[in-house]
């Protein structure tokens, strides 16, 4: 058996070929099968762990070691305000998708109804985080797989979450005849053969929700050009991108007669998000 302090050192030095938060990645796989919150780990490092809990914590170790995400390992990953469950059926949601969150909440007024869709929700992430800081939206969240969509409304009824209704849809396929005052979406946007694939966590997301196309366009294509049919007249359009993919996006943009076309960065200064009016 082997302390809290030693466990984390030892682990720490394995993964650091493999992680670049390896230390992180400890602390959160032993503060999972302890059931205690990080500060423990620093308040009682001399801890021993029992057997159990020595065999638990090897076991998830060495899924991380061999790439598997910590997102899947514990079942949950932070986003904006919340902890979210994911599974191997959504994307794990990103620190950057964060940034359409909150230029979407700088337009969306706190106090009147706004009705917003949100294509794509995958764990409902952008959907859920709106919501919260916006109750008097109402959102319309769809995704094709029916996986995913389970995994976004367990984790609505987690968080009480009452202002969003989920529709199993390819992007307008089965929505209703209707104009919203926004749409929101982080679409696939990687190319099919991108190398960047078979690096990191993307392995274990599902490919559905990464790849689009030779240019990784084809769904922004799609999404864009049917879009004005359900956006009233100055109503917004953000859509996340890659952060080579802004001057394409623009130009898709335009070609459907949108205007005020804006690029925003994400907090690592890519080019992530262009937003558009109808």
């Amino acid at each position: 058996m082997a302390t809290i302090s030693e466990t984390l050192k030892s682990a720490t030095t394995q993964l650091q070929s493999s992680s670049d938060s390896a230390h992180l990645d400890v602390e959160l796989l032993l503060s999972f099968i302890l059931e205690k919150d990080r500060s423990f780990l620093h308040t009682w490092p001399e801890q021993m762990l029992s057997a159990e809990q020595q065999e638990k914590f090897n076991a998830l170790f060495s899924q991380r070691l061999h790439g598997h995400p910590i997102a899947h390992l514990l079942g949950e990953q932070g986003f904006w305000s919340l902890n979210l469950k994911v599974t191997p059926d959504t994307l794990i949601p990103r620190p950057e998708t964060e940034c359409l969150v909150e230029i979407a909440l700088e337009t969306i007024p706190k106090h009147q109804p706004c009705h917003l869709l949100d294509l794509g929700t995958g764990s409902g992430a952008i959907a859920l985080a709106i919501a919260t800081e916006r109750p008097l939206c109402k959102i319309t969240a769809t995704d094709i797989s029916a996986s995913a969509l389970a995994v976004a409304e367990e984790n609505a009824r987690t968080h009480q979450i009452k202002n969003i209704h989920f529709i199993q849809s390819s992007w307008f396929e089965n929505i209703p005849p209707q104009q919203f005052d926004m749409i929101v979406s982080n679409p696939p946007y990687i190319r099919e053969k991108d190398e960047h694939l078979s690096e990191g966590d993307v392995r274990f997301d599902p490919i559905s929700a990464l790849t689009s196309g030779e240019d990784g366009l084809d769904d922004i294509r799609t999404i864009i050009q049917l879009a004005p049919a359900f956006l009233r007249a100055n109503a917004m359009m953000l859509i996340e991108h890659g952060y080579d993919q802004a001057q394409a996006v623009q130009q898709i943009y335009a070609e459907s007669n949108f205007t005020n076309i804006q690029n925003f960065t994400d907090y690592a200064s890519h080019a992530r998000v262009t937003v558009a009016l109808r």
